[in-house]
């Protein structure tokens, strides 16, 4: 699992290193200093797991998610806990503390084994629109066809899937998800939405370059501007 360690203090940077050295699994491939060191090697180096601070200079750790419209698997290390709520929001998925306890650590790293690893995606097989998907949340089930979904929207550690009135909670992230879903079928508009390409009923163009769609029950999703690029490339003749 290629993974880079963003933290503005070269102490701590070292300290992680050497304790996520028993992690075979794990495969460092780059350390930041900053937030825009970070933006430029998570885009260059494409990593599946980043570890990053919070507190750093000019930019701070989510100020530095919101500049990427893909962000990998996100496990914060900070010394202040006041910003545990904001980070499951921004869908990481774990928070540690420094000094990092080892223990918690491997916690952690066993949670990452639990989901799907980014980089073994070529194997993974992709969900068509003719696939019909199992859904529980609390004591509601559903069984719904892939094709009827109108959109996935990320909600912290959750994921609201939206078909029909409904609107139920399922426990994955988004990036995982995408890595299972048709791009013929379905478009990462943004950090915190996936849309159905077949569901869009207008278009319009949007602030900075972006575009803004409105699907046919009347929801409207911005498309970021670097996607909207990647939109208008795919739609076109």
């Amino acid at each position: 699992m290629k993974t880079i360690i963003i933290d503005d203090e070269r102490l701590a940077r070292e300290e992680l290193k050497n304790l996520l050295s028993e992690f075979p699994e794990l495969e460092i491939i780059g350390e930041c200093a900053n937030g825009k060191e970070g933006i430029e090697n998570i885009n260059k180096l494409k990593p599946d797991l980043i570890f990053l601070d919070i507190q750093m200079p000019e930019i701070n750790g989510f100020e530095m998610l919101e500049h990427l419209d893909h962000v990998p698997m996100v496990i914060f290390v900070t010394a202040y806990d006041e910003f545990a709520i904001k980070a499951f929001e921004v869908n990481a998925l774990d928070y540690l503390l420094k000094p990092v306890d080892p223990n918690r650590l491997k916690e952690t790293i066993n949670k990452i084994k639990t989901d799907i690893e980014p980089g073994n995606s070529a194997s993974i097989e992709k969900l068509g629109e003719n696939d019909r998907i199992f859904i529980k949340d609390g004591e509601k089930c559903w069984f719904v066809d892939l094709k009827d979904i109108r959109m996935f929207e990320s909600e912290g550690n959750y994921v609201k899937v939206h078909f029909d009135r409904f609107r139920p909670l399922i426990l994955r992230s988004l990036n995982s998800l995408e890595e299972k879903l048709d791009e013929k079928l379905f478009f990462r508009a943004n950090r915190k939405y996936i849309i159905n390409l077949k569901k869009i009923s207008n278009i319009e163009n949007w602030f900075n370059g972006g575009l803004q769609v409105e699907l046919n029950e009347g929801e409207k999703v911005e498309i970021s501007r670097r996607q909207a690029i990647k939109f208008k490339d795919k739609m076109s003749i």
